[in-house]
């Protein structure tokens, strides 16, 4: 082989068998993508979200575990929102089962107050704007 020659390099073949049947989980790189919008309050608020979070699939059940949030803390830290203040957030959940078409956001915690918006309509881009009112 002189200098100027490169070797041809084979790619690896994966058996998918073997890594289904390991991780599936790792290999869904989907996620869904939740912008939840505040309008002006007439008054200071504080806001959290905890990690017990789920997107639910209506028909199966399955829940999508929350990965990721941003412009809200985690429980038990709060956020301040100010008077008159319109306020966004944006939770980053796994994947919806494929056959899902209708899912609920539920805060899934011992007290009152939990984030619970019922029957989204799943579209084909796995992004939401919801709208909050308190």
């Amino acid at each position: 082989m002189n200098i100027t020659e490169s070797p041809v390099r084979a790619r690896p073949t994966i058996d998918t068998d073997v890594l289904f049947s390991i991780h599936p989980e790792l290999l869904n790189d989907s996620y869904v993508y939740v912008h939840a919008h505040m309008s002006e309050a007439d008054q200071e608020m504080l806001i959290r979200i905890w990690r017990s979070t789920f997107l639910i699939d209506k028909s199966s059940g399955i829940k999508s575990t929350l990965v990721h949030a941003e412009n809200i803390t985690f429980a038990p830290v709060w956020t301040i929102v100010p008077k008159n203040f319109s306020y966004t957030f944006l939770l980053i959940f796994q994947a919806l089962p494929k056959s899902c078409t209708v899912f609920d956001l539920v805060e899934q915690i011992a007290q009152p107050g939990g984030f619970f918006i019922p029957d989204i309509m799943r579209n084909k881009t796995d992004v939401y704007h919801l709208n909050l009112t308190f």
